[in-house]
């Protein structure tokens, strides 16, 4: 089953403990995609400046993702730049230049409109609603954040009403619901619409909320980390890559694809940006999900 992702394509400057990368490939849609194509077929819906590199162009399609829906618009790239602490878990945010995205309104091409599976990246509700106005797909999947929760909470509410499944941050569960519990959360969330809630914990891995129904998942432990830029993006992409290409969202599936979300986005931390999530194949995936699974058995 073909899957859609609608989100940032951006240029990020990052600096973590282990050195600094200077404008390289990021946003949401990019790390999304780059999981999500391991697994199924992968339609992009974002924007770019003409000062967008065309070797990142090329390294997208090199991995079979559909590009027909990237625009790309007189003016500069989305840019972002943030530097992690020696815990990373911590950053600083040093720079958001919104650039083109900060008029982009999604135009779906047909293969995007007509893909049954489809991502909600971290974009405004509103341009998040006009994405379903253009598209029917059987599954929907969101992700936000506490800028939109805070500041656009009515128009965000409006979109759950239509979504199946919430990936977001623990501490974005308590922003949108003001619980401190998890349960708590995920259940007052489940009552806005989606029926599937996938808390992320960062380190500390996931907990997944199927109607009455949970499971948790421990992160996989990483001695050395580079780069955690992008890592829910990716966990996010491996998780609804895996369902689409099952085409099943049973509790088996999706505990699954926990795992699998997880097993990804642990390879987007060994590189700066997505470089080593683009070194990778279903093979690589697959043996690092036998290792989590050997891992979490007892």
């Amino acid at each position: 089953m073909s899957l859609t992702v609608v989100g940032s394509v951006a240029l990020d400057t990052v600096e973590t403990p282990s050195g600094r990368n200077e404008e390289g490939l990021g946003g949401a849609a990019v790390f999304f995609s780059l999981a999500a194509a391991n697994y199924t077929p992968v339609n992009l819906v974002g924007v770019v400046g003409t000062d967008f590199p065309a070797r990142h162009v090329e390294l997208l399609r090199k991995k079979g993702i559909n590009l027909d829906g990237l625009e790309r618009v007189e003016g500069r790239t989305f840019r972002w730049a943030g530097r992690y602490h020696e815990d990373l878990n911590q950053r600083d945010t040093l720079d958001t230049q919104l650039n083109v995205f900060e008029h982009f309104h999604p135009k779906l091409p047909q293969a995007a409109r007509e893909a049954e599976y489809l991502f909600l990246g971290n974009i405004h509700p509103a341009l998040q609603m006009e994405v379903l106005e253009q598209t029917r797909p059987k599954f929907i999947a969101l992700d936000t954040m506490n800028l939109w929760i805070n500041a656009t909470r009515d128009d965000l509410v409006k979109v759950l009403k239509h979504v199946d499944a919430l990936i977001i941050n623990d501490s974005e569960v308590y922003d949108l619901t003001g619980e401190r519990n998890l349960v708590r959360g995920a259940r007052a969330i489940q009552e806005m619409g989606p029926r599937i809630i996938a808390p992320k914990k960062g380190e500390h891995g996931c907990l997944l909320f199927v109607e009455d129904r949970m499971f948790s998942a421990p992160a996989l432990p990483m001695e050395h980390v580079i780069d955690p830029t992008g890592a829910g993006d990716t966990f996010a992409g491996g998780f609804m890559g895996y369902i689409a290409q099952k085409d099943s969202t049973d509790f088996d599936t999706l505990r699954r694809a926990v795992i699998h979300g997880s097993v990804v986005a642990s390879y987007t931390c060994e590189k700066f940006g997505p470089e080593r999530l683009a070194e990778i194949d279903l093979n690589d995936i697959a043996q690092r999900y036998a290792d989590f699974v050997e891992l979490a058995r007892f």
